[in-house]
């Protein structure tokens, strides 16, 4: 089946990549980024930049006005409440720190936090560190052979004690939607907050906050055609009125002299100095472009070009998936060849792909293995994508085997 992608052309940096001889299948680590972001950041620049909430002067005014204008655009994208439910940060991984710091004080000794066993380390090693530092307990939700949390052992493990349940949306290594709508009933069920991670799911589909009815929800721009550095946190207005501060400089201080201080609430209370202005204004531009896209012409066009993928794979023996990978990415193992090598030979020959733990050592470690091979796509790659992979992936094999 040939599946061109209509998208293709608004990346730049992928003629760039293909007249040197490489494939980008690595979109779940970074996404390549459109014209009309590069477009926006080039005019940020070039028009005077400034910092944001600071100053009465034009440059700085029009900085604020696109700063905020991107948070709407944030608040629109997943259907939040408001734009004050929008707390800009520096990635997913900040933004789960902030709540680990930020939510410390409704954790006692004995409370239990609850993760699953897939979680990518930015949803593992925030609540680890936040359980030894509060004396909880930290609850790990097993997964069955699909790579989807096991709903039975859950009802189970989320208790009385269960002050948190933090679970990623989409597996980065197992590319399986979780059953979010289950676990976040069965926590709620015991007064206690939710967090879900939609680093790897937020590019995929639209995901709306008010009926999915998590307490918080985090995103990283830069896997969603945004730039890097900059991410989102989303949190329900009451959920946003238990967090404490946790960095402090400034603009987020209403009043301050030298033996105390008063703090703006959400959000800028929680953007203490200067934010990643362009990347904010950035990840708008790239909100933008995506809102103008059919959204359904992109889906069955990630979903053919995923069945193509897991057909290809399926083809070739020797060649384990791990999980059920339902979108965009699969990760595989090859009897008797290193997941090193196989990288090493496939990187030779242009084909950008993920080989190792994909920041989820713990879950290698339950699948007995120390890493896998990862592909990944974007809605800018094609058939012709994958083909070059294959005949890269076949002679790889010849050589190892």
């Amino acid at each position: 089946m040939a599946l061109f992608s209509p998208w293709r052309a608004d990346f730049p940096a992928l003629a760039v990549l293909e007249a040197q001889g490489q494939t980008y299948l690595d979109s779940a680590a970074t996404a390549q980024k459109p014209q009309a972001l590069i477009d926006a950041l080039s005019g940020y620049y070039t028009c005077g930049a400034a910092n944001v909430h600071r100053a009465q002067h034009q440059p700085a005014e029009r900085a604020t006005r696109a700063y905020e204008d991107a948070r709407i655009k944030v608040a629109k994208w997943l259907n939040a409440a408001c734009p004050t439910e929008i707390v800009f940060t520096r990635g997913a991984t900040e933004a789960l720190n902030l709540l680990a710091y930020g939510l410390e004080h409704l954790i006692e000794a004995g409370d239990e936090i609850v993760i699953s066993a897939l979680e990518h380390h930015a949803n593992l090693l925030p609540w680890q560190q936040l359980a030894k530092r509060r004396a909880a307990k930290l609850q790990v939700l097993p997964i069955d052979a699909s790579g989807r949390i096991d709903l039975a052992a859950a009802a189970g493990l989320i208790g009385p004690r269960t002050r948190l349940l933090a679970v990623s949306q989409l597996s980065n290594v197992l590319g399986c939607w979780q059953p979010l709508e289950p676990l976040l009933r069965l926590a709620k069920a015991q007064g206690a907050l939710t967090v879900v991670d939609g680093a790897q799911g937020v590019v995929h589909g639209r995901h709306d906050m008010t009926t999915l009815g998590c307490d918080f929800y985090v995103l990283s721009s830069h896997k969603l055609y945004g730039p890097d550095g900059v991410g989102a946190l989303y949190g329900r207005g009451e959920s946003l009125l238990q967090l404490r501060h946790w960095q402090f400089g400034g603009e987020m201080v209403r009043i301050a002299d030298y033996q105390s201080a008063e703090f703006h609430a959400a959000p800028l209370g929680f953007e203490a100095g200067t934010p990643p202005i362009s990347g904010v204004i950035g990840l708008g531009a790239a909100l933008d472009y995506l809102a103008a896209l059919d959204a359904t012409a992109v889906g069955r066009h990630e979903q053919a070009l995923h069945d193509l993928l897991l057909a290809g794979l399926a083809e070739r023996s020797g060649i384990r998936l791990l999980g059920a990978p339902q979108v965009a990415l699969a990760s595989f193992v090859v009897d008797g060849v290193h997941h090193s090598d196989l990288g090493h030979l496939l990187t030779e020959q242009g084909i950008a792909v993920r080989s190792g733990n994909h920041c989820a050592m713990p879950l290698m470690k339950h699948l007995g293995l120390d890493g896998a091979t990862r592909v990944s796509l974007g809605l800018y790659n094609d058939h012709n994508d994958l083909q070059r992979f294959f005949d890269a992936l076949d002679q790889a094999l010849e050589l190892l085997r």
